[in-house]
């Protein structure tokens, strides 16, 4: 991975969505923004919202997309050009079935696992070549619950272990500002929920 240039937080837009397990990368992005001291602002041509943080005294930008989660490669395709960044220099924090509340992972490249928000900026980068900040949600057990599941909230237990890994990966933040993510990704993928 470059070195990291640009943050995005994946979620649907609107209060109805906020406390949703599919809001995680929301919840990460929100979580980064507030401890830097920092505000979003909208940027309509980005088609979302912007901040820009200082981590570990590197300036990153930091996009919450406005569009829906299936759309999300618009706004990530336009923050990419207007700013001149490689994707390899871009970190996707997302929701994540496949792994228990609690656990972060960091994965660069690979497929997006049927994840929308990550099939659509695949559409627009024609490739996968970027982090990955996968915040567990857990699974309801059965393929047929899921749409359900991620666009319903958390129960009490799950959302305080969310917000442990959001905490543990919020950690762990300047390493990768400081491009060690192989550092990053140990740290994180041996800490257990």
């Amino acid at each position: 991975m470059q070195d990291l240039r640009l943050i995005v937080g994946l979620g649907n837009p609107g209060p109805e969505h906020a406390k949703t397990r599919h809001n995680a990368g929301f919840r990460f992005v929100d979580a980064l923004v507030d401890a830097a001291g920092e505000r979003w602002r909208v940027e309509s041509k980005l088609f979302g919202e912007v901040a820009r943080v200082n981590i570990a005294g590197r300036d990153i930008w930091v996009l919450k997309p406005s569009t829906f989660m299936n759309l999300s490669g618009k706004s990530v395709a336009a923050a990419l050009r207007f700013w001149k960044i490689e994707p390899e220099a871009m970190l996707v924090a997302h929701d994540e079935l496949d792994l228990p509340p609690g656990t972060v992972r960091l994965k660069f490249d690979g497929g997006h696992g049927g994840q929308n928000g990550l099939r659509d900026i695949f559409k627009h980068t024609g490739h996968g070549k970027f982090g990955r900040l996968r915040v567990g949600i857990g699974h309801p057990g059965h393929k047929d619950r899921v749409t359900g599941w991620v666009l319903g909230r958390a129960n009490a237990d799950d959302d305080v272990l969310i917000a442990r890994g959001i905490d543990e990966a919020l950690a762990v933040m300047p390493l990768l500002a400081d491009g060690n993510f192989n550092e990053a990704q140990k740290r994180l993928n041996t800490s257990s929920p």
